[in-house]
């Protein structure tokens, strides 16, 4: 009886059980269509509808909104820059507290027609009060303004703006979630970044996801990050942010944030470039729509 064979017989269940998929994709789940240089140079250019437009930023604390920040501003300006203040991700903890409107610079005393607001990040208790952020939205808040967990900004405050103009409201919505550890985030936290989503589609606001920390939750791409679209790690992580918040599967970027290194990274690069490229086309239909009703 020891001598004999433990190979599955034909009625074996295992047999019948499904053969999981490899960490590498033998095809991409996404094309890449584009190399860094061209997108670079198509973001340099690109000519907005309005002066300037504006997307916010929004999602749990320690997400790398302000790491995101950094390191669009790095892309476009070729080094290492630091226009949002960052917290360690060890120490962690809310660290943005005010209404932050980062321009981002193109060179001395120029900036580029794009804004990036940074505002207080969303937690299970406490947090930014949501009545706080349809007032960004509608372009009510002005920069420096310090939220009150507590209570929402009057409108007698020297930092509310009571008569807006498009260029003050906020033209496309970016939800910032770490792609190591967003499935881990309280059930509170969702239900408040879904009613942040539905108060932005009820005036229109476009909406993306920038997935971050892609080399912490996949070691194929922490080994090479061209293999970003090979990865069935993050093709199942970009499907279950779909799920989560409720966003389109084409709306979702994966991205690694200048967090460690120092010196370019194309490949960093161009991920960042593909996401900022659409932000601002989306941002841009958004104020063309609102320029038609008005012409209307």
């Amino acid at each position: 009886m020891g001598n004999q064979s433990s190979t599955p017989t034909p009625s074996s269940p295992d047999l019948f059980l499904p053969v999981p998929e490899p960490a590498e994709l033998q095809k991409p789940w996404r094309e890449r269509v584009c190399e860094k240089d061209e997108i670079l140079q198509e973001v340099k250019e690109f000519k907005p509808s309005t002066e300037v437009l504006r997307i916010m930023l929004y999602g749990p604390i320690g997400a790398g909104k302000s790491s995101f920040i950094n390191s669009v501003q790095r892309v476009l300006l070729g080094r290492n820059a630091m226009i949002a203040l960052e917290n360690s991700t060890i120490i962690g903890g809310r660290f943005t507290k005010k209404m932050n409107i980062h321009k981002l610079k193109m060179g001395r005393g120029e900036h580029y027609p794009l804004e990036i607001v940074d505002i207080m990040g969303i937690e299970a208790q406490e947090g930014i009060k949501h009545d706080d952020i349809i007032s960004v939205f509608k372009g009510h808040i002005s920069d420096e303004y310090s939220f009150n967990p507590w209570v929402t900004i009057a409108d007698d405050d020297p930092h509310y703006k009571k008569n807006p103009t498009l260029g003050d409201k906020v033209h496309c919505l970016v939800c910032v979630l770490p792609a190591d550890s967003f499935s881990m985030l309280d059930s509170t936290i969702f239900e408040k970044m879904d009613h942040v989503r539905t108060s932005a589609s009820l005036l229109g606001i476009p909406q993306v996801i920038v997935m971050t920390r892609v080399d912490k939750a996949c070691e194929l791409v922490e080994g090479d990050l061209k293999k970003m679209y090979y990865s069935k790690k993050i093709r199942d992580k970009v499907h279950e942010c779909s799920n989560n918040v409720g966003i389109p599967l084409n709306a979702i970027y994966p991205v690694n944030n200048y967090s460690e290194i120092i010196t370019q990274d194309p490949d960093i690069d161009l991920f960042l470039l593909i996401a900022l490229r659409d932000i601002l086309s989306f941002a841009n239909d958004y104020v063309e729509r609102e320029l038609e009703k008005d012409d209307n």
